[in-house]
């Protein structure tokens, strides 16, 4: 097995509990502010734990209801709060069908492609024909270099 497939494998068992859960949507009124109040804590007595202003914080959970906050101040608040900042990109799919669909779309153009061009030509191919074309097309892909795949868009 390739280093990608062992890489995508492995983020694919670490990363499934999360795209199974949608608990981990963020709050309408942000992570932040959740916990905070959740905990009894003002935004002043935040403020007070972390070393900024107490304003800072108001704009702090403004920013992260408006997807505009950085990694770093959220991690600055989430000590504040006694959390851990959690960071993922959790795929909607697994990565291998992330991969497997983007073959079978090149696959398709270049089938496409070839049988418009063989259908001028009046050789047109069979369904069962073009069925295993495809088939042995997105194989070849699996199998090849996966960073060709994503040279198109």
């Amino acid at each position: 097995m390739k280093q990608a497939e062992l890489a995508r494998k492995h983020l694919d068992e670490r990363l499934t509990p999360l795209r199974a859960s949608a608990e981990f949507v963020r709050p309408p009124r942000g992570w932040v502010r959740a916990i905070r109040d959740a905990l009894g804590m003002t935004t002043g007595q935040l403020a007070k734990r972390i070393g900024v202003d107490q304003s800072r914080i108001t704009k702090l959970e403004h920013a992260e209801i408006e997807g505009s906050v950085t990694l770093k101040t959220l991690r600055q608040a989430a000590e504040g709060l006694g959390c851990t900042l959690v960071y993922a990109f959790v795929p909607n799919p697994s990565l291998d069908d992330l991969v497997r669909d983007r073959a079978e779309k090149i696959a398709d153009r270049e089938l496409a492609r070839i049988d418009h061009t063989m259908r001028l030509e009046n050789q047109a191919l069979t369904q069962r024909d073009l069925k295993q074309e495809r088939a042995r097309l997105v194989s070849a892909l699996l199998t090849g270099n996966p960073r060709r795949l994503w040279d198109e868009p």
